[in-house]
């Protein structure tokens, strides 16, 4: 039976801004309130490999005189078919993570200059780190900003705790510093790249996304990123880098 494949990419949209105002958007303008997003992407297998993968994320902001606020909660799992010692067919985890964040950052002068408050925890499953939670402060601006680019950077001081694969347990004092590239490729899309490095004593933590968004109208968005996770310290039976492909749409308000 040849294989067939499913991409499911439904999305989901919560509105909570009397107005619209794109997430990503390049324009210098502030729009105060509510704007949120919400992604959401699957990919089923079936014949001779039969797997199931949904990866989602909910992204809400919040826009004040004097704050700036960001909540991000995002979830991936991954379940495949195998086959057990006794021959038998059965369903098995292969993939399980679930993040949430939290920053408020006070405005300086100017809107693009914060001082900001971070805290952060991951749930992964099959990673080296089982659970990691962070919390920071430090500074961030805009360092360019054109029609088609803008260029956001950060870094600030932090303290991590972890929990290994292994069931060791880490906590100790980080430097984290934070990079978020926009690139208005057209009307309708753009490229971005996020990059965060946390530095601590006995290991180095960084996460990268590298997206093209490519507008369909003016509230829904196709979206393919790639992802990497990367830990300098791991256990023996880890690697020290894990990745993520995905297509996704994504409801903006």
């Amino acid at each position: 039976m040849p294989m067939k494949s499913l991409l499911i990419a439904p999305a989901l949209a919560l509105s909570l801004a009397h107005g619209y105002a794109c997430a990503d958007s390049l324009s210098t303008e502030t729009h105060y309130g509510w704007n949120t997003s919400a992604e959401l992407g699957a990919i089923t297998t079936s014949g001779n490999t039969v797997g199931t993968s949904v990866t989602g994320k909910i992204d809400a902001r919040q826009e004040l005189a004097d704050w700036s606020n960001e909540y991000i909660l995002a979830g991936y799992f991954k379940d495949e078919e195998v086959t057990d010692d006794n021959g038998e067919k059965v369903r098995e985890r292969s993939a399980q993570r679930y993040s949430l964040s939290a920053k408020a950052a006070y405005k300086l002068l100017q809107d693009q200059d914060k001082l900001f408050a971070l805290a952060t925890h991951v749930d992964d499953r099959f990673g080296a780190y089982i659970r990691y939670s962070t919390i920071g402060v430090g500074y961030g601006t805009r360092t360019y900003a054109s029609d088609t680019h803008t260029l956001d950077l950060e870094i600030g001081p932090g303290y991590f705790r972890g929990a290994r694969s292994t069931g060791e347990t880490e906590s100790g004092m980080t430097v984290r510093g934070a990079a978020n590239l926009k690139w208005k490729l057209s009307e309708n899309a753009q490229f971005s790249q996020n990059v965060t490095v946390e530095r601590g004593t006995s290991n180095i933590h960084s996460q990268a996304e590298t997206a093209l968004r490519t507008k369909i109208n003016s509230t829904m968005q196709m979206k393919a990123a790639f992802n990497v996770r990367n830990d300098t310290n791991v256990p023996a039976d880890k690697k020290n880098t894990d990745t993520q492909t995905s297509v996704t749409l994504v409801y903006s308000f």
